[in-house]
């Protein structure tokens, strides 16, 4: 899958693109193509303005049309499919809400993406209407441009990859791809410290597999019950609770019998 993004900053990017395990899915040969393109090589007048007032007056400055407009046709005439079927995106606070189903949707397309990193106040409206497929958003608060959005969409889409993950199963059973949160983890030591909390729970020194998932089904539905009720509301309506995480939701509730 190749990826073009558009930017002021991309130096930004590289670091992202080349540490971690998700620089598996970057470096050569890597499932994913990342193009980084500096929007002022396609700015006006010899300053390469790339921006200016408000119509209508008010504080900061807007993104022009043109510079943008320029940046879209180098890349389609770069792209060897002429960027067909390339989704464009621009990360915007008015944008939908990134969650997990819209990148694993995004993983999986084929045509490729086009990512916008607004700057200033924002882009002009004119080439959102005309060009733009798809606004997202991290969440309600305001950053200072795309660049950051862009690189968390670039590591959840990573890990989505083949190869990526030392297991092929991990992202499976990650926050979010069934609809629920994960429960705690504990590793080495098996006592750590004193008191109420200091050991790791029996039953993940029992060998036993199934009561091992077992346990781990019910504190993932119990920490998604107690931390995000959204999620687990949308858990049972999509029919992702079955029997027995029921029971054991109503054992939460009524306590022990």
């Amino acid at each position: 899958m190749r990826i073009d993004v558009v930017t002021l900053f991309p130096e930004l990017f590289g670091p992202h693109l080349s540490h971690g395990v998700t620089r598996r899915a970057f470096g050569a040969g890597g499932a994913i193509e990342v193009r980084l393109w500096q929007l002022r090589d396609f700015g006006d007048g010899p300053h390469a303005r790339v921006d200016d007032r408000p119509y209508g007056g008010g504080p900061g400055m807007v993104m022009l049309v043109e510079p943008l407009e320029r940046a879209l046709a180098a890349v389609r005439a770069e792209r060897p499919d002429a960027g067909e079927g390339a989704a464009v995106l621009h990360f915007s606070p008015s944008g939908e809400r990134l969650g997990q189903r819209r990148v694993e949707s995004l993983a999986s397309t084929t045509g490729g993406l086009f990512l916008v990193c607004a700057r200033y106040e924002g882009i002009d409206q004119r080439f959102i209407d005309r060009h733009v497929d798809l606004e997202l958003s991290l969440g309600d608060y305001v950053l200072s441009g795309g660049e950051i959005p862009a690189l968390a969409l670039l590591d959840a889409m990573a890990r989505l990859q083949s190869g990526v993950l030392g297991d092929a199963r991990s992202h499976e059973d990650e926050s979010f791809s069934r609809g629920l949160v994960e429960g705690p983890h504990y590793s080495r030591p098996e006592v750590a410290g004193e008191g109420d909390g200091a050991s790791v729970p029996p039953v993940l020194l029992s060998g036993h597999h199934g009561s091992i998932a077992r346990w781990r089904r019910e504190q993932a539905v119990g920490t998604t019950a107690d931390r995000r009720p959204d999620l687990l509301a949308g858990a049972e309506a999509d029919g992702r609770l079955d029997a027995a995480d029921a029971a054991y939701l109503a054992s939460r509730r009524t306590g022990p019998l």
